[in-house]
């Protein structure tokens, strides 16, 4: 695959932005600047990919953030369009947007969420080659976000009868982020196979 600079890339390349030696925190390495620079500014190698799974991930968290808003009671009542078919109050403050862990079930989706973009992220452009394991791990987490996604579509319809709006955003979302992390995923299996031969 074709790799490159991007027409528009976001911000300076890592190294013009280096800092100086001492200071407090975190230091650099040329692995971590050829990460930022492949996100941000690089063509190629399935960083398009990876940049969908991470935009199409941010707003399931983006609208499990507003879900998780009103299962503190930070929001009085969730805005959705005036369809029947929505009531985010009768699936989002049951019992069962509690159970697991006793805590809302929007802060566990943050944190699943946190977790797939976390493996999008993680690796160069060369990460197919070099750590495969890492494409793979990413298109089983979006596989199961994909598949928990439905899950819960399914059991606000049979149970409730109704849908959350944000859930559902979120849901479609996750079901969209999985085409998008496959095509790295096969790359990594192929290298997988030539290494094995």
């Amino acid at each position: 695959m074709r790799s490159g600079v991007r027409k528009r890339p976001a911000g300076p390349p890592a190294g013009a932005v280096r800092p100086g030696p001492g200071g407090v925190g975190r230091s650099s390495s040329p692995a971590a600047e050829r990460v930022s620079d492949d996100l941000r500014r690089g063509t190629g190698d399935f960083l398009e990919q990876r940049r969908r799974v991470a935009g199409l991930t941010s707003l399931a968290g983006f609208a499990l953030g507003v879900v998780g808003l009103y299962q503190f009671g930070l929001l009085r009542r969730l805005p959705e369009p005036p369809l029947a078919i929505f009531d985010a109050a009768a699936v989002d403050a049951s019992g069962e947007a509690y159970q697991e862990l006793k805590t809302p079930d929007a802060a566990i989706g943050l944190l699943s969420a946190a977790a797939t973009l976390v493996l999008a992220g993680a690796g160069d452009r060369h990460r197919a080659r070099t750590r495969p394991w890492l494409p793979l791990l990413l298109a089983a987490k979006t596989a199961s976000d994909a598949a928990g996604g439905l899950v819960l579509t399914a059991e606000q319809l049979t149970k409730h009868r109704k849908l959350c709006f944000w859930c559902t955003v979120a849901a479609a979302a996750q079901i969209a982020a999985l085409p998008a992390a496959l095509p790295e995923a096969r790359a990594a299996v192929r290298r997988l196979r030539r290494r094995g031969r």
